[in-house]
């Protein structure tokens, strides 16, 4: 439930318009906002309240628990599903847990059926597909799409075509090859708000332990997350990447390090977070389980894991960079498959986004982008 409620039209307007945690994103007029707010009101299910004594600002305050008898479980599970789509019931849980803590998935799953079992029904159990573990939830409140099902194969794995030794030494080079020209534009990065608040987010998770910046280029994500105040180790399997983060932050520890290399920290018994930001973006999917189980295995119960990465369809092969000529493949990977990799490592995904690539006049960002958010818990 927002701060401020009822709504005012503008902050009823700003709460369908947000980009993070929706799906779909929409992007709604407030006149448009207006006349859905009349139908709703005509069908019973919204009232127009004034915002105070003396003031003349509407707010709006929905009527659709009333409507259709719906317990706090109830009210939970269909504002997330109305909010961010097709969901499994350990994403369910985990996502309303600030409107009802659900003991386990089964309670959710539980609450789940007996939403299905109403008259009329108000979720829809959606069949397996291919590559996921449990079954998404579809909420029945508007129109019914139905599901397409797996659709046609996409590839993600013809990057280990000449095996994963000759994939990473390619990838080690090109960056190699970009290190300077990307060491001097700071805001490769992190190019959005949505980004600056999830790595600010950092320091605090990690409470007293150090963080890991795995994949970190020329540290320019190491440096901000020092700057809040993090005890940030950077590492990157690029010596040029190496020797440009030291140049620029010749008081931050950055060590030449590949995935396979990557082990616990020499200062605690393990990382409070370990980020992953874009540095996971050349592994096939099949590789993902064991990458995100490695990091895993490095951080701390009750510590959490970060990874941003590309979201779409195939694979993107680049033949320049930044005005370099490099030989280099982008996988551009799927969110529910992600969220299953990371599930599979042993995580919880408490919280997965995606936004979609700035453009002109906004940026020049080619992909869209995909953040995952877990937790260690055992």
């Amino acid at each position: 439930m927002p701060a401020s409620y009822p709504l005012s039209l503008n902050a009823l307007r700003s709460a369908c318009n947000q980009t993070t945690s929706r799906d779909p994103v929409t992007h709604h007029e407030e006149a448009e906002l207006e006349e859905r707010c009349r139908d709703l009101k005509r069908r019973g299910l919204l009232r127009v309240v004034w915002a105070g004594k003396g003031s003349r600002v509407l707010k709006h305050h929905q009527l659709l628990e009333e409507a259709l008898g719906l317990d706090d479980e109830g009210v939970a599970l269909l504002t997330v599903l109305l909010l961010r789509g097709e969901q499994t019931a350990g994403e369910l849980r985990t996502r309303t847990e600030r409107l009802h803590p659900f003991a386990d998935k089964e309670a959710a799953e539980a609450a789940l059926r007996r939403l299905a079992a109403a008259d009329p029904p108000l979720v829809r159990e959606l069949d397996r597909r291919p590559g996921e573990k449990d079954r998404r939830w579809v909420h029945l409140l508007g129109p019914v799409v139905p599901d397409a099902g797996p659709g046609p194969a996409v590839d993600r794995e013809s990057v280990l075509a000449g095996g994963a030794q000759a994939r990473d030494a390619k990838v080690v080079a090109a960056y190699d090859t970009i290190a300077e020209t990307y060491a001097a534009d700071p805001s490769s990065e992190v190019r959005h708000p949505f980004e600056t608040w999830l790595l600010d987010e950092v320091p605090g998770l990690a409470e007293d332990f150090p963080v890991a910046d795995l994949g970190c280029g020329p540290g320019h994500v190491t440096a901000r997350l020092a700057e809040g105040g993090a005890q940030v180790v950077g590492f990157d399997p690029s010596p040029a990447m190496v020797a440009a983060a030291r140049a620029a932050h010749p008081g931050l520890e950055v060590q030449q390090a590949s995935l396979a290399q990557f082990l616990r920290p020499r200062t605690a018994e393990a990382w409070g977070v370990v980020v992953a930001w874009f540095s996971l973006i050349h592994l096939a999917a099949s590789e993902l389980p064991g990458a995100l189980a490695t990091l895993a295995r490095t951080v701390r119960v009750g510590g959490w894991v970060l990874v941003a990465l590309h979201e779409g369809q195939g694979i993107v092969h680049g033949d320049e960079w930044l005005g370099h000529a490099v030989d280099l493949d982008v996988v551009l990977h799927d969110r529910a498959q992600v969220v299953a990799a990371a599930e599979a490592a042993g995580l919880t995904v408490l919280e997965s986004y995606s936004r979609g690539a700035l453009r002109p006049p906004h940026g020049s960002e080619r992909f869209d982008r995909l953040y995952v958010l877990a937790r260690r818990d055992a």
